[in-house]
């Protein structure tokens, strides 16, 4: 099974959180993870294997409590047909009073536009509880590393357990 773990990371914090992700999901069984930067530009996106996956993991920095522009235009602009798979999303932040939940949130909000079918694993996993997606703020991303790999684990999962 196909994963995507698709985000915009200029600085480099969220692409570590999304290597942590893709190390938790490629834990959870027969899965190929491939990450997408799009701050990579032209080519960051490989649309075959976007288009067979089973799950995409989106994830932001947070820029004025939203999401990154380049991935908003992303989201805005690309037409990969995105309707029934499993869509996930995490963010970073310099600062937890910063939006990185409204950032998740504004991610969400275009994959459920999407057709996608939304998973954090919320309460249903237990402890750590993951609400609506992962959150890092700048300088202690070592410290959530745990809780990114777990979500990739879920993530990943999920994915089996409805897909595979």
């Amino acid at each position: 099974m196909k994963i995507t773990i698709l985000y915009f990371s200029q600085s480099g914090n969220t692409e570590r959180a999304a290597e942590m992700i893709k190390e938790g999901a490629e834990s959870a069984g027969d899965v190929e993870v491939r990450l997408m930067n799009l701050a990579a530009g032209d080519g960051a996106v490989d649309g075959d294997f976007l288009s067979e996956s089973a799950a995409v993991i989106v994830g932001t920095p947070t820029y004025m409590a939203n999401m990154a522009w380049q991935l908003k235009k992303w989201l805005d602009t690309d037409k990969t047909r995105l309707a029934g798979k499993l869509g996930a999303a995490f963010a970073t932040a310099n600062f937890a009073h910063g939006g990185p939940d409204i950032a998740v949130l504004g991610i969400l909000q275009h994959l459920l536009v999407k057709g996608m079918l939304i998973y954090s694993s919320g309460t249903g996993c237990g402890k750590p509880i993951i609400h609506l997606g992962p959150v890092a703020i700048a300088g202690e991303l070592d410290k959530s590393r745990d809780l990114f790999v777990l979500f990739g684990k879920r993530i990943a999962e999920k994915a089996l357990e409805l897909f595979g």
